[in-house]
């Protein structure tokens, strides 16, 4: 069985949130792997240098948005905590759907095509989701339901769902999710020398990812709901159909 480390650590006077310390940790690794492969997608260093805070902050803005959204009732009744993003609650596809966003502005702005950047991005995105699940192992969220396994993972009682107050040890979705993620990264790497139209690889990437989001998500005890939806996995769906329609009518999704 698993069980976790203190989600803060302390260097000298300095506190450490170590959620925070891994979203920092993912930014750096995702920006270095863009770095290296930029010239597959026609893009100088110098463009993605200027696209990364239209990337970046649309993306966490998005992030942070979607997941208060469906967590209204508490925020409403906790305003503090809404802008609190280093204690936990950032929705990926609330980061995928901000950052594509910035990224669509920055292309128009400097007559660049948006596809090529978009593409780009999702390949150096698993990359950037492996490492910041762990986040969610030192904030104790993002846990499935209690298991027996030997790779069951430890939650203090006070993150425990209260149906589930009397177990101990829980499915680490995250830990899933961070594996399939770095596969899905190595896919896509070996897959963008391949010179693909413009958007195939953010198809690709969403036909990679969404599927196992969608079986993870199903074991999670802190989904987000509409009405009695979880809320990523009618995403997912909507995903696969947006992705399929980009391999198969690529003829729409070309222009910058």
């Amino acid at each position: 069985m698993i069980f976790i480390p203190p989600s803060d650590i302390q260097i000298g006077p300095l506190p450490v949130h170590l959620y925070g310390l891994m979203v920092a940790l993912a930014v750096l690794a995702s920006w270095y792997a863009a770095f290296r492969i930029a010239g597959r997608f026609g893009i100088s260093r110098k463009e993605l240098d200027q696209s990364l805070l239209w990337l970046l902050i649309p993306g966490f803005i998005g992030a942070r948005i979607y997941f208060v959204a469906f967590q209204w009732d508490y925020f409403a009744a906790h305003p503090g905590q809404i802008a609190a993003f280093w204690s936990g609650g950032m929705a990926i596809y609330g980061g995928l759907l901000g950052g594509a966003l910035g990224l669509l502005v920055f292309a128009r702005r400097k007559g660049l095509s948006f596809w090529n950047f978009l593409d780009l991005t999702a390949v150096v995105v698993p990359l950037a989701q492996a490492i910041g699940r762990w986040g969610n192992y030192f904030n104790q969220e993002a846990f499935g339901v209690p298991t027996n396994l030997p790779w069951g993972i430890f939650i203090a009682p006070r993150f425990r769902p209260a149906e589930y107050a009397d177990f101990q040890f829980f499915h680490p979705a995250f830990l899933y999710e961070s594996l399939w993620n770095l596969l899905v990264f190595a896919v896509l790497l070996k897959l963008s020398k391949k010179g693909y139209p413009a958007g195939r690889m953010a198809a690709y990437y969403i036909l990679l990812y969404a599927p196992a989001r969608f079986l993870i998500e199903g074991l999670r005890v802190d989904s987000l709901y509409l009405g009695s939806l979880r809320v990523s996995q009618l995403v997912s769906l909507i995903g696969i159909a947006a992705a399929l329609g980009i391999i198969y009518r690529p003829p729409l999704w070309r222009k910058k």
